[in-house]
């Protein structure tokens, strides 16, 4: 199973970019949540810009790929905040909005697990990595099912998709990566009460931690859209370029013969 990833013996280059990206992002996320627990809505939009910038900074030396990528990730995971919380109140946040910081956070947030997908470390240790993160997400679920605490049959579906996608999956690194600092985020945002998940699933009817054990899960979902819907909008892109190209072209040749 764990043919998946890459052999310990791999070749791996550390590339402090890669590390720098994930640092400030661990960093940011703990900050703002803490002190979104009692900020106002015009301090919420404050970070917002603010993370903004940050993403914009950090996308300056990505890929023309990896930016769109991101851009794919802030929109889908965006809808789906405005979906699975306003709507469907799967979790609320304090003010029962999709906070400012929120969608850049997305951004920044894929960006770490690409950052950390691809660093040295992760590739050295990716099997090691792969044994700690299912071991200890799968006894996060086995407890959250044991009656011990207030319940969490969603988490339980929801470490089982995580697995779907560590092991069978395109992008196991991204994966592995992303479970790090999206429970990162939902630990702290859920302990300082940025937003609270719903006891019981609006959907399934079933019981659901704060956090839910798999919510590692759901990002995953963000990750492959975007890494899935990258190649399409690129090559939209492309022909969107060239066929201005052509009109621009072809309007600068009339206008020629015209005089």
């Amino acid at each position: 199973m764990l043919r998946h990833f890459p052999s310990v013996d791999i070749i791996c280059v550390h590339h402090k970019r890669d590390y720098i990206i994930a640092a400030v992002t661990f960093f940011c996320v703990a900050f703002a949540l803490i002190n979104d627990a009692d900020a106002t809505l015009a301090e919420q939009k404050v970070l917002g810009s603010c993370a903004w910038v940050f993403l914009a900074i950090f996308l300056l030396g990505e890929t023309k790929e990896i930016r769109v990528q991101v851009a794919i990730a802030v929109c889908f995971a965006t809808l789906g905040e405005h979906f699975a919380s306003p709507f469907m109140g799967g979790y609320t946040y304090r003010f029962h909005n999709v906070p400012a910081y929120v969608p850049p956070g997305h951004g920044m947030v894929y960006l770490t697990a690409v950052a950390l997908a691809r660093s040295g470390l992760f590739l050295k240790y990716a099997r090691k990595i792969t044994v700690l993160v299912v071991s200890v997400c799968g006894l996060w679920s086995l407890w959250g099912v044991s009656g011990l605490g207030q319940g969490d049959a969603v988490g339980m579906l929801l470490f089982c998709v995580f697995l779907i996608y560590l092991f069978k999956g395109k992008s196991p690194m991204v994966y592995l990566a992303a479970f790090f600092i999206t429970t990162w985020l939902e630990l702290i945002g859920t302990a300082v009460g940025t937003w609270q998940w719903a006891a019981i699933d609006p959907v399934l009817g079933w019981t659901q931690g704060n956090p839910p054990s798999g919510v590692a899960a759901w990002y995953c979902l963000v990750d492959a859209v975007a890494m899935g819907g990258s190649e399409p909008v690129m090559n939209a892109l492309k022909d969107i370029k060239l066929w201005a190209s052509v009109k621009i072209r072809k309007y600068a040749y009339q206008s020629g013969n015209d005089e």
